[in-house]
C-alpha cells in the first residue's frame, strides 16, 4: 500500500505509476484506491481487482516455473505403492545412484491408482493379478508370503494352537486380501479357535513390517519385498504346519511411453536387475 515501493519495484517514477493506476480507474469507471495523506487504501472493488489479479500472477508464476522445470533436466519418476517404495525400491537406490550418477530420480509413494498417462510419471511398479496390465508390462517377480518375526523373538516354529497364546500377530488392516489375513492363515492350520495375545493393526504395509522389525509380534510377510531385511538379520521366517493362501497377484512394471528417454530406459533396466535377483 504505497505507491513510492511500487514505483521502486517496477523501476518507474511515482507520478508514472499514479498515472497507470488512475487510467486504470478511467478505463473501469470506479475508483481503486482511497488517498490519504501519506496513505492509501484500496477500496471495495481494488479489493475484488487485486484479489483476482494477484492469483493470476500466482497462477502465471507457477507455470512459467513449471515450464522452465520441464526444459531442465527432468528426474525420472517412479510411482508405486507406499510399501514397494519403502520395503524394495529405496533400499536399493544407493546402487542405482553408483551405477548411473547423472541420472536425477524421483519417488512418487501412494496407494491411489494414478493415471499413467500422466506426462508426470515415467515408470510404475504395480501390484495385481495378470489380467489386470496391458500385454506391454514386465512381469518383476510374484508374491510369496510366510509369518516373519524378529530373531529376538525367538520364534522359530508355530506346531500346534497353544504356541500362539503367547504371541502377538500383526495385521496388515488395508484391502482384504486372504493371503495377507491372518485369520485365513489360521484357518488353513485347522486353528481357526486359536486365540494369540494380541493383535496389532496397522493401514500402511511398511509400519506392519517395521513393527516386526522392532519385535513387536509376527507379521505375515511378503518375502519378495523383504529380502533385505531377511538376508541381514533384521527378520526371519516362521515356519508353520501348512502354508497359507496363495495369490496370482504380481509386481509389473509398467511404462508410459514406449520411446522413454535415455535415463529412463537406464532406470527401467536396473529395475529389471534388481527384480532378477529378488528371490526367496
Amino acid at each position: 500500500m504505497s505507491i513510492t515501493l511500487a514505483a521502486e519495484d517496477l523501476h518507474l517514477t511515482q507520478s508514472a505509476v499514479s498515472r497507470q493506476v488512475r487510467t486504470l480507474e478511467e478505463m473501469l469507471g470506479v475508483k481503486l484506491l482511497v488517498r490519504g495523506h501519506r496513505s492509501i487504501s484500496l477500496t471495495e472493488e481494488g479489493e475484488r481487482l487485486f484479489r483476482c489479479g494477484d492469483e493470476a500472477i500466482r497462477q502465471l508464476q507457477d507455470v512459467i516455473g513449471t515450464i522452465h522445470v520441464g526444459l531442465a533436466a527432468r528426474p525420472v519418476t517412479i510411482v508405486s505403492s507406499i510399501g514397494v517404495a519403502g520395503l524394495w525400491l529405496v533400499p536399493r537406490l544407493n546402487d542405482l545412484l553408483r551405477r548411473h550418477p547423472n541420472v536425477d530420480v524421483r519417488i512418487s509413494a501412494g496407494n491411489e491408482l494414478s493415471d499413467l498417462r500422466s506426462e508426470e510419471f515415467d515408470l510404475a511398479i504395480r501390484y495385481c493379478p495378470p489380467e489386470a496390465v496391458s500385454q506391454e508390462a514386465t512381469r518383476l517377480f510374484g508374491e510369496t508370503v510366510a509369518p516373519v518375526a524378529h530373531p529376538s523373538q525367538g520364534v522359530r516354529i508355530l506346531e500346534t494352537p497353544k504356541d500362539l497364546e503367547a504371541q502377538v500377530l500383526l495385521e496388515f488392516d488395508g484391502e482384504y486380501r486372504p493371503w495377507l489375513r491372518w485369520n485365513e492363515w489360521l484357518a488353513k492350520q485347522g486353528w481357526g479357535e486359536a486365540r494369540p495375545k494380541a493383535f496389532l493393526r496397522f493401514n500402511q504395509y511398511d509400519q506392519t513390517v517395521q513393527a516386526a522389525i522392532a519385535g513387536q509380534g509376527i507379521a505375515l510377510g511378503r518375502l519378495e519385498l523383504l529380502g533385505l531385511a531377511l538376508a541381514d538379520g533384521r527378520l526371519t521366517t516362521v515356519k508353520v504346519p501348512q502354508p497359507g493362501p496363495v495369490t496370482s497377484h504380481a509386481y509389473w512394471l509398467i511404462r508410459t511411453s514406449s520411446a522413454p528417454r535415455s535415463e529412463v530406459e537406464a532406470v527401467v533396466q536396473w529395475i529389471k536387475e534388481e527384480a532378477s535377483s529378488t528371490t526367496v
